[in-house]
């Protein structure tokens, strides 16, 4: 018997995995029995029949920020005229509209800590979009909330609760990275730490907004800090239930400092990142859907990822800046996806951002 059966038999009997069972895994590398499990887990979560994903669009509406995280490709600082960029009202809506025809339901929309922009600015623009188009504002990470909070002299909560009357309908977990402060003083020392990226997810989840969480790993973290991370994840899920999906992705080091500091040979392969989800999945054991994320993957490790634990293939993503900032410029379609989930023998179910059916391909 291996080292990982007893911990796999411990899961698939219904047991939760402990931090230490699950560091034993992503170190034991063995991924056929770890992704076997993973797959049989999110069987159990999902329907296993189905693979879902979403149309929707990533739009960035300004990329002026002033956290300087050394990962971050995409930023520019404020004062910067060339190349920083705050998207007028009639190119937002101009985006929003396109996203509509083509069958989108949600806009993810993110961007930089610009030192300009308080409270004001978001609730006018909300109540803006709402007013003129049906869609689900997916927006504002929890660094972004903070900065608005701090900006506008607010309390989270009271940030929070105006943004959501101003039409904030979920937030995304963006910024998260790795939840372990030694690893965030590291590679972003002013950006919101632990505690505070926590407490923004909790105030929303107790105002009654769903949200993700994400993981961004491979570059100064330890292995055993990435079991920290999804730890202090399933706690908060816990204590609220307001987690509706975990996504994890690589790290990418193209165009960013922190690229300096990762060797090429010592960035995550297919193979870490394929242990790594299904590690989450078993882990997790709270978190309802486990998202792929070809985004940065690529279309067929992304795909092979929905046989280690995930049930979602994510976002067809209209726009993405971010990740291809940094080198990696991934594309698909709604038809591509609905290929490879077929490819798959699974039935192609379009969603919206709360995980209800909007189309089924048969």
């Amino acid at each position: 018997m291996t080292v990982v059966a007893p911990i796999l038999e411990k899961a698939l009997d219904g047991e939760r995995v402990t931090d230490d069972e699950a560091l034993t895994l992503l170190e034991s590398r063995d991924l056929v029995a770890i992704g076997r499990a993973a797959n049989e887990v999110r069987n159990r979560n999902a329907d296993p029949t189905r693979i879902t994903f979403i149309v929707d669009r990533n739009l960035n509406y300004t990329n002026i920020c002033y956290t300087d995280c050394e990962f971050c490709a995409f930023y520019r600082r404020p004062g910067d005229t060339r190349e920083g960029y705050l998207l007028p009202k009639p190119v937002i809506f101009k985006k929003i509209e396109e996203t509509l025809a083509l069958g989108g339901t949600g806009l993810l929309m993110q961007g930089g800590h610009h030192p300009d922009l308080d409270i004001d600015y978001y609730e006018d623009l909300f109540r803006a979009i709402k007013a003129r188009y049906k869609i689900h504002l997916h927006a504002l990470s929890p660094p972004e909330v903070q900065h608005i909070a701090r900006r506008s002299k607010l309390t989270l909560w009271q940030t929070i609760s105006r943004l959501r009357d101003a039409g904030l309908d979920s937030i995304p977990g963006g910024g998260g990275e790795i939840l372990v402060d030694r690893v965030r003083d590291e590679i972003a020392p002013k950006k919101t730490k632990t505690d505070e990226w926590l407490a923004v997810m909790r105030h929303a989840h107790r105002l009654g907004m769903s949200t993700t969480a994400t993981m961004m790993y491979g570059h100064v973290e330890t292995v055993a800090e990435r079991v920290e991370h999804m730890r202090r994840i399933r706690e908060l899920q816990d204590e609220t239930g307001g987690f509706r999906a975990f996504i994890s992705w690589t790290f990418q080091n193209d165009g960013n400092r922190l690229a300096g500091k990762v060797a090429r040979e010592d960035m995550p392969t297919s193979f870490d990142y394929l242990l790594t989800q299904a590690v989450s999945r078993i882990y997790l054991d709270n978190v309802p859907h486990i998202q792929s994320s070809w985004v940065t993957q690529g279309m067929k490790i992304g795909q092979v990822a929905l046989g280690f634990g995930a049930d979602d293939m994510g976002s067809v993503m209209i726009e993405e800046n971010v990740v291809s900032a940094a080198g990696t410029t991934h594309r698909t379609s709604t038809d591509e996806l609905v290929h490879l989930i077929k490819a798959l023998g699974k039935t192609p179910v379009q969603r919206d951002t709360l995980y209800r059916e909007v189309k089924v391909w048969a």
